[in-house]
């Protein structure tokens, strides 16, 4: 490697000397890659069948309000058991155009889907937890395709959609690592693996953090960013009362109370995999039905009750190709550890962002944190608010058409 970066180093040099325009940084390189976990399924069916749960609810009439619904839970898990095909769900994952790059001694997994436009926008979309770069699945394809924006400019987007380090197909990053580091290699994987000069992003969840680092200290490449979710610590209503903020609609009321339930009675597993990830992530390493149940009981509690009726995809089957990537990769530990790695990340103290760019949010009804176009307007050039009263904490699945809409108003703003 030493040797490498001196002659690197001297061609640069000479190159300079001559007045040759100098492309100092070496450009990496990213390998196709193939989804295939099919080795793990005979198992994860065997521990499936094997696997006892009580015949009855330990206190049948409080539903899900203690955490996930023994009755959800046996239906997921016969589903599992009988319907679930896995080869199908990876067959339809391997349509996109997979790689793999590394970037910092990182394996990172990535998909990418160029359009067929010249003028198309750079986009690169950040998951969360518990989700996985399936969450973008459904508007990736369409992003790609020539549309309008509301103004009716023309948009295309060439869309870059990564697993987080630690997350399904990435390897786990050093233990003293943290969501700025994950946007440095992913602001080198859009300008130097995929030589884009300029991009947006997006984010949800922890991939809001990521995207908001790469706003605000990449602002020479990133240009737009979209956001579903922000790192600042939601206000509650008392709150942003005293801050003269009011909540001018039924709808934001709801969702405003709705964090209020989330951080009373939703935030436990929060507090877990910031303090004890390691204990969480080994007791569910090898248990596909405690996988479920960790992960199934948010997905259920954080989408829109209605969640798998049009236009949401979200769905049981859903619910199972996102479990069975965390089971069949082994990453349930190490995706667990971005909480511990991450513990102050979501800031109390709201700041403005060191850019000009344009900021575009999109707020759901059912998402579990809610900021009001006054707090979100504190922390970048907020140019664009829309808020939907259809769909929650996975919009790509539980609201692709609004998701997809909201993106495409990047190209209003976009200029390079």
């Amino acid at each position: 490697m030493h040797h490498h970066a001196v002659s690197y180093a001297l061609l640069a040099s000479l190159a300079a000397g001559a007045g040759i325009a100098t492309p100092i940084e070496k450009r990496l390189s990213a390998q196709p890659f193939k989804v295939d976990l099919s080795n793990g399924v005979p198992r994860t069916l065997k521990l499936l069948r094997e696997n006892e749960l009580p015949d009855e609810p330990e206190y049948p009439s409080v539903g899900s309000s203690f955490g996930i619904d023994l009755g959800v839970l046996k239906s997921l898990k016969a589903q599992w058991i009988k319907d679930f095909d896995w080869k199908k769900e990876q067959d339809a994952i391997n349509k996109f155009k997979h790689f793999t790059t590394n970037i910092e001694g990182l394996d990172i997994h990535f998909i990418h889907e160029k359009s067929a436009d010249p003028d198309a926008i750079p986009l690169i979309l950040l998951h969360g937890w518990p989700g996985s770069f399936l969450e973008f699945v459904p508007i990736i394809k369409p992003l790609t395709s020539r549309n309008k924006t509301s103004a009716g400019k023309p948009v295309s987007f060439h869309v870059v959609v990564p697993s987080l380090p630690g997350f399904a197909f990435s390897s786990a990053p050093p233990a003293n690592w943290t969501n700025k580091d994950t946007a440095r290699v992913f602001n080198t994987l859009l300008t130097n693996v995929l030589g884009y000069e300029k991009f947006a992003t997006h984010g949800t969840d922890w991939g809001s953090d990521i995207a908001y680092s790469l706003y605000n200290s990449f602002n020479k490449t990133v240009r737009a960013g979209h956001f579903a979710f922000i790192p600042f610590y939601p206000l509650t209503p008392d709150q942003l009362a005293a801050e003269n903020i009011t909540l001018s609609t039924p709808l934001e009321q709801f969702e405003a109370q709705r964090f209020v339930g989330w951080s009373t009675t939703g935030n436990g597993y929060f507090i877990e995999q910031t303090t004890k990830p390691n204990t969480i992530g080994l007791a569910l390493y090898d248990n596909p039905v405690g996988q479920l149940a960790w992960i199934g009981e948010k997905v259920i509690e954080w989408s829109d009750p209605r969640a798998g009726t049009a236009p949401s995809v979200l769905d049981h089957n859903e619910i199972l190709r996102s479990v069975s990537l965390f089971y069949l990769t082994k990453s349930i530990t190490s995706s667990a550890y971005i909480y511990a790695q991450n513990a102050n990340a979501f800031k109390t103290q709201y700041t403005k962002a060191n850019t000009d760019a344009p900021l575009l949010f999109s707020a759901f009804k059912y998402n579990v944190g809610f900021w009001p176009p006054a707090k979100v307007a504190q922390v970048g050039n907020l140019v664009e608010y829309r808020n939907h009263d259809f769909g929650g904490h996975f919009p790509g699945l539980d609201n692709p058409p609004a998701l997809l809409e909201d993106l495409r108003e990047i190209g209003t703003y976009w200029s390079v």
